[in-house]
């Protein structure tokens, strides 16, 4: 037993609410922008900067704290004004260009005018202003691991503290290993990186396993197409991570650490290392973690951005200055891992429940979500939703309630059409699939799988096999070519599927598609091959019929395979003297017709779908038609006839 003086953590959380408190009894009004990578992208960095220049100008003093994701990326940049002597609440306020933050620094900072149009949703009712977690978004989540995200400074080790961050592992460290790990053996968790393998039967095997030098890792090598739930957790509060670390490193007797990150994820890097060097300067990392016999350390450590390094024994391959490989198990790594040493792995969103379940209490974690599945679930929802983002939700959950009552449903009024779930080699569900439960079982039962969690809508103009094809030529270019079968498999599948979407489907494509992709399944060594064939079956199974159009009508329902589609301009709706789409033509297709109006010269089309885009919405002249012969036949008049 490891035990730490408790005197240890409270002088740190001593010091924490400290600061805090100054802060709060200054009176000053305080300012968070949410600086995650998304924050950022959508112009953060200048808002911030507009915001300082707007209260140095007005002689206004005010904190500015730069803050992690909150999950409403899609109203980023995403500001929080708490301004104390106004008599509101905090108020939330979405989109918050650099002139919407100089309007708010001199209107509401300086005049106390709250500019409640503003806020989001742009919903008061009689001059009540809804707190933050009434909004739609956190209403209906139940936030374990995200609790803390966007409410606190990631940069600060204090702020995390200030919460109640490191305390689990305080209280940890006077217990016995096997007390903690049969405490997250009843909690019930599960991996969260994908397989959903029990975290405690994990932990316990490590801890039996023979050797005396152990390694703890984190595996942050997120690569799916659309997902950023790991950069989020490390970007906006990588300390909870770290904190599961530590008490994992305990509970199996492991002396050293290791972040696996993507070196794409920059800021996240950045925020990693900085968290890293706090903790170690504070006691928290090192020899006497906060005074007790435990010593571990923990090095960030870089990947070359490689999918199949999310692969266990690819990743350790990587770490060990190898290409990364998977190679066969057993052993696994608990077993025999980095170095030859039994190593524990775990993805971010595992480590970062174990605080929450050991300081909450087991009972607590297991009342969420389902029997099989304790606990919450967490998904990047992208693609056709009204408010894309970080969703955090307890499993079982209903896809139709994620999709429609959390994320705001199909925009535009389109219908929905399917979704995927797992990442690139997730699986597609229909719409008779929307009262799903989301949970490990009944997704897999389904023909999907929970993955990471990425989650990708689609709406009536989806084309299954364009998207199949789409994630099919990402795994097939992320595999090793380690296996025959997805090396060389996943090749005959992509062709396969690019005849298809380009009208040279044969009798015979469909029944060749799904026994190959079974035969890929059965053949692969690692979970990437195995996995691989997910979005053909699937959309196999639920929309066939999609299919069945390419190879026998050489017609694409979803109207978005090239070769399958062609544009036209209705003659009836096309206002003369427009030049909308004739001035946005990369290839001069568009032509001026007889009667003054515009046609498309089909020999030169190159469908971009430019012209759709630049077609003003009042007129709405450009069709698009599939298969191409549809498209009516307009000729280009003679050159010196359009000269005249």
């Amino acid at each position: 037993m490891s035990q730490a003086p408790p005197h240890r953590y409270r002088q740190l959380r001593n010091e924490a609410d400290r600061r805090r408190r100054e802060r709060s009894e200054s009176g000053l009004p305080t300012i968070q922008i949410g600086m995650a990578t998304c924050g950022i992208a959508a112009g953060a960095q200048e808002t911030r900067a507009a915001f300082e220049e707007a209260l140095a100008e007005a002689g206004v003093a005010a904190h500015i704290r730069a803050v992690g994701c909150c999950g409403h990326c899609y109203a980023e940049p995403v500001v929080i004004i708490d301004h104390p002597q106004s008599g509101f609440p905090p108020i939330f306020y979405p989109e918050v260009n650099a002139g919407k933050a100089r309007m708010l620094a001199k209107l509401f900072l300086r005049e106390g005018d709250p500019r409640l149009e503003h806020i989001l949703g742009a919903t008061v009712a009689n001059d009540l202003i809804p707190s933050v977690m009434e909004f739609p978004r956190f209403n209906l989540e139940h936030r374990l691991i995200m609790e803390r995200c966007g409410r606190i400074d990631p940069d600060d080790i204090c702020d995390y503290i200030a919460v109640g961050g490191y305390e689990a592992l305080a209280d940890t460290l006077g217990r016995g290993p096997e007390e903690v790990i049969a405490a997250i053996e009843q909690s019930g968790l599960r991996g969260r990186g994908g397989a959903g393998f029990a975290t405690g039967r994990k932990w316990a095997l490590a801890r039996a396993a023979a050797g005396s030098e152990k390694y703890v890792i984190c595996n942050a090598d997120e690569g799916d197409p659309g997902a950023y739930m790991d950069r989020t957790l490390l970007e906006s509060n990588p300390h909870q991570v770290i904190e599961g670390m530590i008490i994992g490193a305990h509970a199996v007797g492991a002396g050293r650490g290791i972040i696996y990150v993507r070196a794409e994820y920059p800021l996240a890097v950045r925020t990693l290392t900085r968290a890293v060097e706090q903790a170690r300067a504070l006691g928290l990392l090192g020899q006497g973690i906060l005074g007790g016999a435990l010593d571990f350390d923990i090095e960030v450590f870089q990947g070359s951005g490689a999918f199949v390094c999310g692969e266990e024994t690819a990743l350790i391959q990587s770490i060990e200055g190898f290409r990364g490989m998977p190679v066969h198990r057993p052993p696994y790594p608990v077993a025999d891992g980095l170095n030859g040493r039994p190593t524990l792995i775990n993805n971010v969103k595992t480590l970062a429940s174990v605080p929450v379940i050991l300081q909450g209490g087991v009972e607590a974690f297991r009342a969420v979500g389902t029997g099989q599945s304790p606990g919450t679930a967490i998904f990047s929802v992208v693609g056709s939703v009204v408010h894309p983002g970080l969703v955090e939700v307890p499993m079982g959950t209903s896809l139709r309630t994620l999709i429609f009552d959390i994320c705001g449903g199909v925009p535009k009024k389109k219908k929905f059409k399917a979704v995927q779930i797992g990442g690139p080699s997730g699986g597609y569900l229909s719409e008779a699939h929307l009262d799903t439960p989301i949970d490990f079982d009944s997704l897999a039962q389904a023909g999907a799988m929970m993955g990471s969690g990425g989650m990708v809508v689609m709406d009536e103009d989806a084309c299954l096999v364009d998207v199949s094809r789409f994630f099919l030529d990402f795994t097939q270019k992320e595999s090793c070519g380690k296996c025959t079968f997805c090396r060389i498999g996943t090749r005959h599948l992509l062709e396969i599927l690019e005849r298809l979407t380009q009208g040279e489907g044969r009798n015979g494509d469909l029944a060749l598609l799904k026994e190959l992709s079974e035969d890929v399944q059965a053949g692969s060594l690692c979970g990437l091959g195995k996995t691989a064939p997910n979005p053909v079956l699937t959309s196999l199974r639920y929309f066939r019929e999609d299919y069945e159009a390419h190879v026998k009508e050489k017609r694409c329902p979803g109207k978005m395979c090239r070769p399958l589609i062609a544009y036209y301009i209705d003659l009836e709706k096309c206002a003369r003297g427009c030049n909308a789409c004739e001035g946005c033509c990369p290839t001069d297709a568009v032509f001026i017709t007889r009667d003054r109006k515009r046609g498309i010269d089909q020999t030169k089309c190159v469908k971009c779908g430019e012209c759709v885009v630049a077609c003003p919405p009042e007129y709405d002249a450009v069709r698009r038609v599939s298969p191409p012969h549809l498209a009516p036949v307009v000729e280009r008049p003679p050159a010196e006839e359009k000269s005249t």
